[in-house]
């Protein structure tokens, strides 16, 4: 089974068109502005094509183990945890594997909670990054920047587990602290600021990164 830490890159494809003078140029100057004009203008007339967004959807091992024999992660609305405004706007930032990473931890913090609902779970935590089409994520107006919602969408379409571009899940040491975690996570939620600690401890593990050839191996782990 192949491991990676959870990293994330980002490519940038810029481009240039250098100018030149119009002397000596074969073209009249209409003839060439209109021709230029043209050049630049027909690009922008082009529908743009809509990028899907890509979203983090919060699971346990026998969730996973679920998807897996469905095929899929959830029907809609499904709720999972994106780069909204909101996360963009509370953590200041504009560098898209920062906000990529924060909306990452939104979903592990809220695998930590289902884990808590389910003391048959394996602990550890699991979160499925896969793309969804634009504009079918959305997050709530209403709840602004509640911290308790940052990066929250709400996905409304069915959400085939064949679409999954990875899963992070936890590494087995870091069991102990996740179980710990979600016995604690009644007590944070009440301002215990220890129980907050022990919460905390949890999210100082990183999520490891799998290839989704590599879920069945995961959900044994499960058995």
């Amino acid at each position: 089974m192949g491991v990676h830490r959870v990293t994330f890159r980002t490519g940038v494809d810029a481009s240039g068109r250098s100018g030149r003078d119009s002397k000596g140029d074969a073209r009249t100057y209409p003839e060439a502005l209109t021709e230029a004009l043209a050049e630049h203008s027909e690009p922008a007339l082009r529908p743009r094509k809509r990028q899907p967004m890509r979203v983090y959807v919060p699971l346990t091992l026998s969730g996973l183990a679920e998807a897996y024999k469905t095929g899929e992660l959830g029907s809609g609305p499904l709720v999972a945890y994106a780069v909204t405004p909101a996360l963009r706007e509370w953590y200041l930032s504009d560098d898209i594997e920062e906000l990529e990473y924060a909306a990452l931890n939104r979903a592990a913090l809220a695998s930590l909670r289902l884990l808590a609902a389910d003391p048959e779970a394996v602990r550890r935590r699991v979160v499925v990054a896969v793309d969804v089409p634009d504009g079918s994520a959305l997050a709530d107006p209403d709840r602004g920047l509640d911290p308790a919602a940052l990066g929250e969408v709400r996905v409304d379409r069915d959400v085939r587990l064949g679409k999954a571009a990875a899963v992070h899940v936890d590494a087995s040491e870091a069991e102990p602290d996740v179980t710990a975690a979600a016995e604690a996570l009644a007590a944070a939620d009440g301002g215990d600021d220890d129980a907050h600690f022990v919460v905390d401890g949890a999210g100082d593990h990183e999520l490891l990164w799998f290839a989704t050839q590599e879920i069945p191996n995961l959900i044994g782990l499960g058995d």
